[in-house]
Protein backbone atom coordinates (compact mmCIF):
# COMPACT_ATOMS: atom_id res chain seq x y z
CA UNK A 1 0.00 0.00 0.00
CA UNK A 2 1.59 3.48 -1.00
CA UNK A 3 1.58 6.14 2.14
CA UNK A 4 1.53 10.02 1.26
CA UNK A 5 2.57 12.39 3.87
CA UNK A 6 1.09 16.11 3.28
CA UNK A 7 3.24 17.47 0.80
CA UNK A 8 2.57 14.43 -1.44
CA UNK A 9 -0.81 14.93 -1.19
CA UNK A 10 -0.96 18.60 -2.30
CA UNK A 11 1.17 17.59 -5.20
CA UNK A 12 -1.41 15.09 -6.03
CA UNK A 13 -4.16 17.48 -5.68
CA UNK A 14 -2.67 20.06 -8.48
CA UNK A 15 -1.12 17.45 -10.48
CA UNK A 16 -4.28 15.26 -11.39
CA UNK A 17 -7.92 16.92 -11.44
CA UNK A 18 -9.32 13.32 -11.41
CA UNK A 19 -8.30 12.68 -7.62
CA UNK A 20 -10.67 11.08 -5.63
CA UNK A 21 -9.86 12.25 -2.03
CA UNK A 22 -11.80 10.06 0.01
CA UNK A 23 -12.73 10.38 4.36
CA UNK A 24 -13.38 6.95 5.78
CA UNK A 25 -14.77 8.07 8.89
CA UNK A 26 -18.78 8.08 9.90
CA UNK A 27 -21.16 10.85 8.79
CA UNK A 28 -21.05 12.75 11.99
CA UNK A 29 -17.12 13.07 11.95
CA UNK A 30 -16.55 14.11 8.78
CA UNK A 31 -17.47 18.24 9.19
CA UNK A 32 -14.42 17.80 11.51
CA UNK A 33 -12.13 15.52 9.46
CA UNK A 34 -13.02 17.34 5.99
CA UNK A 35 -10.09 18.21 4.06
CA UNK A 36 -11.20 20.48 1.51
CA UNK A 37 -12.34 18.37 -2.03
CA UNK A 38 -12.76 15.49 0.00
CA UNK A 39 -16.15 12.68 -0.04
CA UNK A 40 -16.84 10.80 2.67
CA UNK A 41 -17.74 7.34 2.23
CA UNK A 42 -17.55 5.85 5.55
CA UNK A 43 -15.87 2.03 5.59
CA UNK A 44 -18.51 0.45 7.08
CA UNK A 45 -21.01 1.53 4.59
CA UNK A 46 -21.72 -2.15 2.61
CA UNK A 47 -21.10 -0.61 -1.31
CA UNK A 48 -17.70 0.98 0.11
CA UNK A 49 -15.80 -0.36 -2.65
CA UNK A 50 -18.58 0.81 -5.31
CA UNK A 51 -19.47 4.25 -4.17
CA UNK A 52 -15.75 4.68 -4.39
CA UNK A 53 -15.29 3.20 -7.77
CA UNK A 54 -18.56 5.51 -9.03
CA UNK A 55 -17.15 8.30 -7.82
CA UNK A 56 -13.56 8.05 -9.50
CA UNK A 57 -14.93 6.26 -12.37
CA UNK A 58 -12.80 3.72 -12.69
CA UNK A 59 -10.30 1.49 -11.20
CA UNK A 60 -7.46 2.88 -12.47
CA UNK A 61 -7.95 6.63 -11.41
CA UNK A 62 -6.21 7.95 -8.63
CA UNK A 63 -7.98 7.56 -5.52
CA UNK A 64 -6.70 8.94 -1.41
CA UNK A 65 -8.15 7.86 1.56
CA UNK A 66 -7.50 9.01 5.29
CA UNK A 67 -9.28 9.62 8.31
CA UNK A 68 -8.65 11.68 11.13
CA UNK A 69 -5.13 10.92 12.47
CA UNK A 70 -2.07 8.52 12.34
CA UNK A 71 -3.70 6.83 15.16
CA UNK A 72 -6.68 6.07 13.09
CA UNK A 73 -6.69 3.09 11.01
CA UNK A 74 -10.04 3.21 8.97
CA UNK A 75 -7.69 4.40 5.97
CA UNK A 76 -5.43 1.67 5.75
CA UNK A 77 -8.54 -0.77 5.74
CA UNK A 78 -9.94 1.14 3.13
CA UNK A 79 -6.86 1.30 0.79
CA UNK A 80 -6.56 -2.54 1.31
CA UNK A 81 -9.73 -2.98 0.33
CA UNK A 82 -10.00 -1.22 -2.48
CA UNK A 83 -6.31 -2.81 -3.75
CA UNK A 84 -8.15 -6.45 -2.81
CA UNK A 85 -11.00 -4.90 -5.35
CA UNK A 86 -8.63 -4.49 -7.70
CA UNK A 87 -8.02 -0.63 -7.76
CA UNK A 88 -4.60 0.23 -9.21
CA UNK A 89 -3.59 3.72 -8.04
CA UNK A 90 -4.79 3.94 -4.14
CA UNK A 91 -2.73 5.61 -2.01
CA UNK A 92 -3.37 6.58 2.38
CA UNK A 93 -2.57 9.59 3.41
CA UNK A 94 -1.00 8.75 6.82
CA UNK A 95 -1.43 12.18 8.58
CA UNK A 96 -5.29 12.47 8.29
CA UNK A 97 -7.43 15.56 8.91
CA UNK A 98 -5.66 16.65 11.96
CA UNK A 99 -2.09 16.38 10.30
CA UNK A 100 -3.46 18.67 7.42
CA UNK A 101 -5.26 21.42 9.59
CA UNK A 102 -1.95 21.63 11.23
CA UNK A 103 -0.18 22.32 8.31
CA UNK A 104 -2.91 24.94 7.08
CA UNK A 105 -2.47 26.68 10.52
CA UNK A 106 1.25 27.12 9.32
CA UNK A 107 0.43 28.48 5.98
CA UNK A 108 -2.11 31.00 7.20
CA UNK A 109 0.26 32.49 10.38
CA UNK A 110 3.06 32.54 7.21
CA UNK A 111 0.48 34.80 4.94
CA UNK A 112 0.14 31.93 2.54
CA UNK A 113 -3.72 30.19 1.41
CA UNK A 114 -4.35 26.58 2.76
Amino acid sequence: MKTITTADLKSLQEKHSDLTLVNTLKPEHFEKTKISGSINIPLEDNDFVSRVETEAGAKDKPVVVYCANQKCDSSEKAARKLESAGFTSVSRFTGGAEEWQQECEKQVAANQSC
